[in-house]
């Protein structure tokens, strides 16, 4: 019976994502091959981190797809890219936390594309009013994936029930960054009384 590609890199994740320096023993247990399938699959540590990480954009990518991000509303597309991105919360979360990725030029240049995607969408929705001008858009882009990669982490640990998922990053999420009136000034923008004296 042929080994399922994508099977193993989730059960990699599943074990990298908490465990970084774990040995390849772990990962092919959790796979449930034995470690000559895994370096058949995969010829080393790195070249296993490198498919790991690329199916987590690849993934990121097919949920920004899926949710239209960056046409029409700008909420509703967030809402739709929450429920598109939580099935793969895990493998966010290893985009989150695998700095060895970002050695790679061809892994940095795809990061860099989602998170100029995530950017546009957040700049749409500045310019429909939907979402706070205090807050950058480059922020918020940021704090999004942070949290849809810790949510990851959450269902992994047993805090969060996966049905929750969704809800809890929508609320958490739309809770701070929809905009309110009159809008809280941030701290760099304000002027005190010795600023003026």
């Amino acid at each position: 019976m042929a080994t399922d590609r994508d099977t193993v890199l989730e059960a990699a994740v599943s074990v990298l994502s908490r465990r970084p320096t774990a040995h390849l023993d772990e990962i092919a247990r959790a796979a449930a091959i034995s470690r000559a399938t895994l370096h058949r699959l995969f010829p080393g540590r790195e070249a296993l981190i490198r498919e790991v990480g690329l199916l987590g954009l690849q993934r990121f990518a097919a949920a920004l797809d899926t949710a239209t991000a960056g046409e029409g509303d700008a909420e509703a597309a967030v809402r739709r890219l929450v429920e598109a991105a939580v099935p793969d919360a895990m493998l966010c979360a290893f985009l989150a936390g695998e700095n060895q990725l970002y050695d790679d030029e061809n892994i940095n240049a795809l990061w860099e594309s989602q998170i100029e995607r995530l950017h546009r969408l957040f700049l749409l929705g500045q310019q429909q009013g939907v979402f706070r001008i205090e807050l950058s858009a480059a922020w918020l882009s940021e704090a999004f994936f942070d949290l849809v990669a810790g949510v990851g982490w959450a269902i992994q640990d047993g805090r969060l029930a996966p049905r929750d998922a969704a809800f809890s990053i929508t609320e958490l999420f739309l809770g701070g960054a929809l905009r309110r009136s009159p809008s809280p000034t941030p701290p760099s923008a304000r002027t005190t009384e010795t600023d003026n004296s």
